[in-house]
């Protein structure tokens, strides 16, 4: 994780004010993309491509939208693209002014988007509170997602990635997690595009090959953290701290990693937490991670998230 950035939340001051503008509720859970990625030229050439779309495809009704974030929330625009494009007729208000009308609205558009997507409840990356809230990733995705299934010739920029941050208020205080995510496909190279189905099928058609799989990541390993004096032997539990992955990377990237950086010898899931964070960073800086993860599961000892990331360097360095 960025450091600069998690030191902002360590100032009580500056933590106020970002509770007070972003309300995070006790319990809640909110994923925001960092500054960082705000000057993302690929990502600013996305927004550009959507707002010019919308634009054209509207342009017969007089709607035009300058910002994705303060004019989609209140499911005007998106109600006029469903029911030009899709040919829907919504059963709901043209214009509604108040909150609880917008939020009745766009639940009544998103329903009607997963349905004719085919998506199921768990496969949804927005929400009709995060689109009411103007959160722009939620509202990249649902655009995407419905350019993609209505206009599949639409010419959008590949491998579009933000970096993100999972802040969420516990009683303990705030909690955060950071992560790379994709926006749009990596049509640019079809074997980061096709790793996810091809561990996706180990697992479920052809557990029988798990084992020399696993053989392959551990002889790969063993053969650049030996060096160190170290020696894998589970990748399941012996990656969850993010130490052995930081020094792997260390060693093939060819640089030597601050020991004050990251926790050497971890003693809580938080400090876990950060080490795997530095390493999906490191990953990303480095252009070999092209997909989305969830740093909690590598901590929770999931191993198929564990071989995703060693393939990224094992198709590298091997």
């Amino acid at each position: 994780m960025d450091p600069d950035f998690l030191n902002v939340f360590t100032q009580p001051a500056a933590l106020n004010q970002f509770l007070a503008e972003n309300v995070i509720a006790q319990g809640e859970k909110k994923k925001l993309i960092k500054p960082t990625s705000n000057n993302n030229p690929k990502l600013e050439e996305l927004k550009l491509l959507l707002i010019d779309w919308i634009n054209t495809t509207l342009k017969e009704e007089h709607i035009v939208v300058k910002s994705l974030e303060e004019d989609l929330y209140d499911g005007l625009v998106l109600h006029h693209l469903l029911e030009n494009l899709g040919s829907l007729k919504l059963d709901v208000d043209k214009i509604a002014l108040t909150e609880n009308k917008q939020r009745q609205k766009l639940s009544v558009i998103l329903e009607a988007v997963a349905k004719c997507l085919q998506l199921e409840e768990s496969q949804l990356k927005w929400s009709v509170e995060s689109i009411l809230r103007k959160d722009l990733l939620s509202t990249l995705h649902l655009l995407v997602a419905i350019a993609k299934h209505f206009e599949p010739n639409l010419s959008m920029p590949p491998n579009v990635q933000v970096e993100t941050i999972t802040i969420e208020n516990t009683s303990r205080g705030l909690k955060t997690a950071n992560e790379v995510e994709c926006i749009t496909e990596n049509k640019e190279n079809s074997e980061v595009q096709s790793k996810d189905d091809a561990f996706d099928e180990l697992f479920t058609r052809a557990p029988d090959k798990l084992n020399a799989v696993n053989q392959v990541f551990l002889q790969f390993v063993n053969q650049h953290v030996g060096k160190l004096g170290l020696s894998v032997q589970d990748i399941k539990s012996q990656f969850a701290d993010g130490v052995t992955l930081l020094l792997l990377i260390g060693q093939l990237e060819g640089y030597f990693l601050n020991l004050r950086d990251f926790f050497l010898t971890p003693a809580s899931t938080t400090e876990m937490l950060h080490n795997v964070n530095l390493a999906l960073d490191l990953l990303a800086d480095g252009g070999l991670l092209n997909f989305s993860v969830n740093s909690e599961d590598i901590v929770n000892g999931d191993i198929k998230a564990t071989m995703r990331i060693l393939y990224c360097l094992y198709s590298k360095y091997k």
